[in-house]
């Protein structure tokens, strides 16, 4: 039972809260992120390399999602996130200082980087989320959760504006050396020397991620690792699994969220190669996507307002209405003013992840809130992973369409031609998922009415 001084304790007095926020800020802020492809190409690897990298990265998110969050209801939230920090510490420091010589040497050191930091992405998911939440609920008031959402998105925001920019710059050789020469420092630097800048700095962050996590303050200490424990991890996991089917609420936040979450996330992976068709210059793609973070001060805020004015349903709609409006602008790839549809994917995306954190810790129970939030993360990342393999088939099959390449058709032109027209299935794609998602929830859902009352 709270008493009244708890649930009166201002939420941002609350260590836990605040201790949350800074790890979300060290561990997702990262200074490589707008040089995220060049990165792996600079270090020696091929494009084909970089995409089964990524794919390792996504099938060990999947493996370990669900897992990692029972493992954490049972030996504590806060063991796993010092376990997350350190994995991050080895993911980065392993990219850092592996030497160049040896290009397979390279390769399976990055294949070690991806399933780190995807097992690092697997335990931090639901861990963090789960034990903030819990101390909201045990010093304060669970209402305001969405003031902790917002101030996180904003936070975040900033953030991700500082490292995108500054990850940018020092990733440029020339840029470096001309500052080096104005503070009057002879070193001239190579791109081999200077794309290891960024990998430091996002190294520096998980030093401090790793500082956060051990401050963390856990009442429940969880149980010593063994054989039992592990079993009875899986056991959690099949009746967080089994609660989530007869929970239709619950089940309805994931399946939309996924819907809106693996396709708007598709989009933004794309981005580059969008700006460069709608004729925007390379060197304005970090400042485009740095100036996008900066919506995260504004979007949580509306959030916010939406969640107190309309009832889910309702925001469902919204959001749909909104996602639906900018696949279809995304088709027409007009120069320049394309930017701005992509900056509704990143609305879109930035509204998903508040409503479904939202509406899924409101109706979830603390015993197993860490489990269920990594079954709603490794439904996300699969349906990520099938859309990628998905898209990838379709380019595969619209450059078969395309005439034969001749010495005035490049490759290239028909990889980019290929690209545009990939763009005109994803409305429909996007309409016939929703549809499908719309009529079973509604069944779920008849005769229940927390999908009609605001929270």
């Amino acid at each position: 039972m709270q008493t009244d001084r708890s649930a009166d304790k201002p939420v941002f007095q609350i260590a836990n809260i605040r201790l949350f926020i800074a790890f979300r800020i060290f561990f997702n802020a990262r200074f490589y992120y707008p040089v995220f492809t060049v990165l792996f190409l600079d270090y020696g690897l091929s494009i084909e390399q970089f995409a089964l990298l990524n794919s390792v990265w996504a099938v060990t998110i999947v493996a370990a999602e669900i897992p990692s969050g029972a493992m954490a209801d049972l030996i504590g939230r806060k063991r796993l996130l010092v376990l997350t920090a350190l994995a991050m510490i080895l993911e980065m420091s392993l990219i850092a200082f592996v030497p160049l010589a040896d290009i397979q040497l390279v390769f399976w050191v990055f294949l070690a980087n991806r399933v780190l930091s995807g097992l690092a992405e697997a335990m931090a998911s639901g861990a963090d989320e789960a034990l903030a939440y819990d101390s909201l609920i045990n010093e304060g008031n669970p209402e305001h959760w969405p003031q902790v959402l917002s101030l996180l998105m904003r936070l975040q925001a900033v953030a991700s504006v500082v490292a995108m920019t500054v990850g940018a710059l020092v990733y440029d050789p020339d840029l470096i050396s001309r500052i080096f020469s104005w503070l009057s420092l002879p070193t001239e630097l190579s791109q081999q020397t200077t794309m290891r800048f960024p990998v430091y700095l996002t190294l520096a962050l998980a030093v401090l991620a790793l500082l956060t996590a051990g401050r963390f303050n856990e009442s429940n200490h969880g149980e010593q690792v063994s054989f039992s424990t592990v079993r009875k991890a899986f056991d959690l996991t099949l009746q967080a699994g089994w609660w989530i089917m007869r929970t239709p609420f619950a089940l309805a936040v994931i399946l939309f969220g996924m819907a809106y979450d693996h396709l708007l996330r598709l989009i933004i992976t794309l981005a580059s190669q969008y700006f460069r068709l709608i004729e925007l210059p390379e060197a304005s793609f970090g400042v485009i996507m740095a100036t996008f973070s900066l919506l995260g001060l504004f979007v949580p805020k509306v959030a916010e307002w939406l969640i107190s004015h309309f009832s889910p349903r309702a925001n469902c709609i919204w959001l749909a209405l909104l996602v639906m409006a900018t696949l279809g602008s995304l088709n027409g790839f007009f120069p320049y003013v394309g930017v701005l549809p992509m900056a509704a994917v990143m609305i879109g995306l930035l509204l998903t992840s508040f409503f479904t954190s939202h509406y899924l810790n409101r109706v979830t129970a603390s015993s197993q809130r860490a489990t269920v939030l990594s079954f709603k993360g490794v439904l996300f990342n699969l349906a990520y992973g099938l859309i990628g393999i998905l898209f990838a088939g379709l380019v595969r099959h619209l450059k078969s369409r395309q005439p034969p390449v001749d010495p005035s058709r490049p490759m290239e032109i028909i990889g980019d031609e290929a690209f545009r027209q990939s763009f005109l299935w994803f409305p429909w794609y996007g309409l016939l998922l929703l549809l499908v998602i719309g009529l079973l929830c509604s069944l779920l859902l008849k005769g229940t009415t927390k999908h009609r009352s605001p929270f």
